[in-house]
């Protein structure tokens, strides 16, 4: 930046002078003259190229700035609106669910409607005598059965036939030789040279005949293929006796005449009646519980370990040592004893036990 003013000093004062209308014939001034000039020029192109830069910059910023103030405004807004109101400095807080609140109320039901019943009178009957046909006239017809004698009579029960009777194959044991492996040469190593070529002579190798090998094999020829044979079966008979009709069956026709009988009977005197009763409703009172309040959730005071201070702490100790519940020393320390004097306190008066909470203390008479 200095040299830009400094350019642009120089311009201003030649051009004051009458530098740039009067040049002077001497080629030295004239050549300076003229690299100022295109210095100034080159000057001029960054000047403006830095200042294109610095005003793109300072648009940036000013947007960083807007959008980061938005963001700060926007997340305390949301803040604030979940936030404990009117609390103090050093109180916790805790978010608990406020369950709903019922009233108990009573009200007539109606357990039945108004109805009727109907209540049926039976008729009334009387005793009598009445000749009544018991049975009629009628027609029967009586069979006589059929008259049969015994014969006896020589019945086929199977006839004469004929079957195939298979004979067997005849078998017979043979022995014959049969070559298992042939005979064939093979190298094996030679042992104790009798007779060595010189001093050198190393590893001996022999060429043997290995024999064939045979075994013999027994087996069964057949003698004579299997045949069949025809058996004439005789046919079968047996005396039957059976019986004869002598004589067929007949039917008789038989007239039975119609039956009378005194019977009593019942009769008719008064016929049924109904009578309809009134029934009233019925009601009963009972009760019922009704939604006064919703649940919800509400911030409520406890202890935590930011306003749980060694002071607040030093404070409960004397106050449970006085009040005959061994605390130990007041050093301000959540320790076991504190803790067992504390849950003694609780079940001593009542109190929900387990963990130092805002009542307890408030109990004990101390302020945080």
């Amino acid at each position: 930046m200095n040299k830009i003013v400094l350019v642009a000093a120089i311009s201003a004062a030649m051009l004051a002078s009458g530098c740039a209308s009067t040049v002077q014939e001497d080629g030295t001034d004239a050549a300076e003259l003229q690299r100022l000039k295109s210095e100034l020029s080159r000057n001029e192109a960054d000047n403006k190229a830095l200042q294109r830069e610095l005003a793109a910059m300072s648009k940036a910023s000013s947007k960083a700035e807007a959008s980061s103030k938005a963001t700060v405004a926007q997340s305390s807004s949301g803040t604030m609106d979940n936030l404990p109101p009117n609390a103090k400095p050093g109180e916790c807080y805790a978010r608990v669910f406020s369950p709903a609140k019922y009233a108990t109320g009573t009200r007539e039901m109606l357990l039945a409607e108004a109805s009727e019943s109907v209540e049926v009178i039976p008729a009334e009957y009387g005793w009598g005598e009445k000749t009544v046909l018991v049975k009629e006239a009628s027609v029967s017809y009586e069979t006589v059965p059929a008259k049969f004698k015994w014969v006896e009579e020589t019945v086929v029960v199977e006839p004469a036939s004929s079957k195939l009777v298979t004979v067997p194959a005849k078998y017979d044991k043979v022995s014959e030789e049969v070559l298992v492996r042939a005979a064939y040469t093979t190298w094996k190593k030679g042992r104790g040279p009798i007779e060595k070529l010189n001093e050198a002579t190393g590893e001996i190798m022999c060429l043997v005949e290995v024999p064939a090998e045979y075994k013999t094999v027994t087996k069964t020829v057949m003698v004579s293929p299997p045949t069949t044979r025809e058996e004439i079966i005789p046919q079968k008979t047996k005396n039957v006796r059976k019986q004869v009709m002598v004589e067929p069956a007949k039917t008789i026709e038989i007239a039975s005449p119609a039956q009378y009988d005194t019977v009593k009977v019942r009769t008719l005197v008064t016929p049924p009646q109904e009578k309809r009763i009134q029934i009233p409703a019925k009601y009963q009172t009972v009760t019922e519980r009704k939604l006064v309040k919703d649940g919800e959730l509400r911030w409520k005071e406890i202890l935590c370990e930011t306003n749980t201070t060694p002071n607040l702490v030093s404070r409960l100790q004397r106050a449970l040592n006085e009040a005959g519940f061994e605390a130990g020393p007041a050093d301000g320390i959540l320790g076991n004893a504190t803790m067992s004097a504390i849950s003694s306190y609780q079940k001593a008066n009542g109190l929900a036990s387990g963990q130092l909470t805002l009542e307890t203390i408030r109990k004990l008479g101390i302020n945080i």
